[in-house]
């Protein structure tokens, strides 16, 4: 990470999600506090699918992975 970049903001839904509270408002609240340049770390306990296509229309990569607890934690940046 060089000097000018900012670390991602974290944002864990697991607990909304065990709170039966749907994730998506929170999820979308953080995108929209992102600096530029700041990517979303993401944590669920299910891998997001639909989350990949809508982001990535507002043009956001991510990278995916399973963490060993179980949850995914998704990177998403601005391409």
């Amino acid at each position: 990470m060089n000097s000018d970049s900012l670390p991602p903001l974290h944002l864990d839904v697991r607990p909304l999600v065990e709170a039966r509270k749907p994730p998506m408002a929170a999820i979308l609240d953080g995108v929209g506090r992102l600096a530029p340049g700041q990517a979303l770390q993401l944590v669920a306990p299910f891998e997001p699918v639909p989350l990949y296509q809508m982001l990535g229309q507002q043009g956001y990569s991510h990278e995916a992975r399973l963490r060993e607890d179980g949850a995914w934690e998704i990177l998403f940046s601005r391409r």
